[in-house]
């Protein structure tokens, strides 16, 4: 199993301006920019890729794309979320195909799922496919909210589950993740105010899109950390936090692309109904992403 930690960055999915179409020439220069700033993971079409709002046709395109462009530089995490079993375990084995290192499922659907339906549904696309799956739980977007005790559970039943993403914002759960895996098993934050503590509960990695408008500045925090220079980490915490408050103000995509189109990045804008940021809040965005400035 391709062991990942530490870093992992999501991109977003450009879209061509005037057309709309996915445009892969800005991901391209996104995804170099990121590997050599020295990010540990790639994970495309995760919320900040915008995974929702495409067409299985434009999923699929970006999914081979990247993979490709990445081309094992680093290992590959793709989101293969879909509303339905059958659509994810299509993407599940796509992804597989193409040759990523591994896929993160987030269980959405309209109706309520109950654990026994998770269950089911992660389990079918886990066992579907020879990589490692990662299980993603964010009720902000999705509504489902998974313990720690199931999702602990998950991945001590299930043989390709063998991850997790937390992104409550609640270190309390990550604690209880470490203490009922006795520390084995691998979970990563998803919450970017809270990636010094959650480091510090034991986290594998911290899963977040700050890359795309700060590479160098993300992967040189969690250098310091892995050096114990916790002094040192958490002055350049306290440097990017406004950064990472601003990212997760509003929608990712939004965010993301407004922030990479002041860094003189064209990314298209996110699609409809997502909309650009307000002139407040792109100002806001714009001191921030100063204030991060090495």
């Amino acid at each position: 199993m391709t062991d990942i930690r530490g870093i992992v960055a999501y991109p977003i999915t450009p879209f061509d301006r005037e057309t709309g179409a996915f445009d892969p020439k800005p991901l391209h220069s996104l995804l170099d920019s990121m590997i050599t700033s020295g990010v540990d993971a790639i994970a495309p079409l995760g919320s900040t890729g915008e995974s929702a709002y495409l067409s299985d046709t434009e999923w699929e395109a970006v999914a081979r794309e990247t993979v490709a462009y990445v081309d094992r530089r680093v290992p590959t995490v793709v989101g293969v979320s879909d509303l339905t079993t059958g659509g994810a375990l299509k993407r599940a084995r796509i992804a597989a195909e193409a040759g990523a290192d591994a896929v993160m499922i987030l269980p959405t659907s309209y109706w309520h799922l109950d654990e026994r339906e998770i269950r089911e549904h992660v389990t079918t696309v886990a066992d579907s496919i020879g990589i490692p799956t990662m299980i993603y739980n964010n009720p902000a977007t999705t509504g489902i909210d998974m313990t720690p005790e199931f999702l602990v559970e998950l991945v001590s039943a299930v043989e390709g589950i063998t991850m997790i993403k937390e992104s409550t914002g609640d270190i309390t759960r990550m604690n209880r993740i470490r203490e009922l895996g006795g520390g084995e098993i691998p979970f990563f934050n998803g919450s970017n105010p809270l990636a010094a503590k959650a480091f510090e509960a034991g986290a594998s990695g911290w899963c977040t899109a700050a890359p795309c408008l700060a590479a160098e500045q993300v992967v040189e925090f969690w250098r310091r950390l892995r050096l114990g220079e916790s002094d040192s980490a958490a002055m350049l915490f306290q440097q990017i936090e406004p950064l990472l408050n601003a990212i997760v103000s509003r929608g990712l995509p939004s965010t993301v692309k407004d922030g990479l189109q002041l860094l003189g990045i064209d990314a298209g804008v996110p699609r409809r109904p997502l909309l650009p940021l307000d002139d407040a809040t792109r100002a806001t965005l714009s001191d921030a992403l100063e204030l991060a400035r090495p």
